[in-house]
């Protein structure tokens, strides 16, 4: 992200911004929607570099109780900073979570010519104990009103995921999308089979639906995205996606983590990354 904060050397005007997408748009149609992508991209960028600069480093006061539970199983200097690292951990993954969910399904929803539509204002709705649609409607990951498509993302469908009430929901969406006259679409990225993912694939497809997978996923979201959105779906998600799921973690390698006032560091090997503190 160095590349986005170095200054240039030369003051850039809202006009010359204006110009350079007007001649971008009358190359390209999709240039916008290019433009606006990685914008939010690294927006939620930026702002999550700013969480981790300024979110604070969580006090005795706050979390000493927990201290009770392991007590007496090492050093107490020791356990108190065990305490202390794990609860700032667990406060920066928190957050993570919350900006990845802003971040990574409405912009692969944007790529695909959709968005990602609340409950509130959904077309499809849940199916009541009569077997009719009720007046309340499902979240869809990202709705195509131009293809009358409902596309649900997975990274993937696991057999440990979710307990069966949550799966029960999972399988009644395609049914909801049938009723609605909507074509269920289920999106699984990663290639790893599962007897949940079997289950879930023949409900979407006994739905009319639609089932992609792995490359075939890949495949179908660059048909939806289009020449130029696929450059950026190549560029800036697929990779990120791919190249983290290939690494195998060493459960018996050693990271380090260290703080001060101005800066934390994690390290591992060789490897370091700051975070520069606010």
């Amino acid at each position: 992200m160095n590349w986005f904060d170095r200054e240039l050397g030369k003051t850039i005007t809202p006009d010359d911004v204006l110009g350079l997408l007007n001649k971008g748009k009358q190359c390209q149609e999709d240039f916008v929607l290019y433009i606006e992508n990685l914008c939010a991209l690294h927006r939620r960028r930026i702002k999550y570099g700013r969480i981790l600069a300024t979110q604070s480093i969580p006090t005795m006061d706050q979390i000493g109780p927990r201290t009770l539970l392991e007590y007496g199983l090492c050093e107490p200097t020791l356990l108190a900073h065990w305490v202390i690292w794990r609860k700032w951990i667990y406060d920066i993954d928190n957050r993570a979570a919350q900006e990845t969910g802003y971040v990574f399904e409405p912009i692969l929803a944007s790529c695909l010519g959709g968005q990602s539509v609340g409950a509130k204002n959904s077309p499809v709705k849940r199916i009541g104990e009569d077997g009719k649609p009720t007046i309340q409607g499902r979240q869809i990951d990202c709705f195509i009103p131009s293809e009358n498509l409902a596309c649900e993302f997975k990274l993937r469908v696991t057999i440990a995921a979710s307990g069966q009430g949550r799966f029960s929901e999972e399988l009644s969406f395609p049914e909801e999308c049938k009723a609605a006259g909507i074509t269920p679409v289920l999106l699984v990225l990663d290639p790893t089979p599962s007897y949940r993912l079997t289950e879930l694939s023949k409900k979407f497809l006994s739905c009319n639906g639609r089932f992609y997978q792995g490359e075939q996923a890949w495949t179908y979201m660059r048909k939806l995205a289009g020449k130029t959105i696929s450059i950026f779906m190549d560029k800036y998600i697929r990779p990120v996606i791919m190249e983290m799921e290939n690494i195998t973690i060493d459960h018996q390698g050693e990271i380090s983590f260290r703080w001060s006032e101005q800066e934390i560091t994690i390290s591992q090997r060789n490897h370091s990354y700051t975070i520069t503190r606010q």
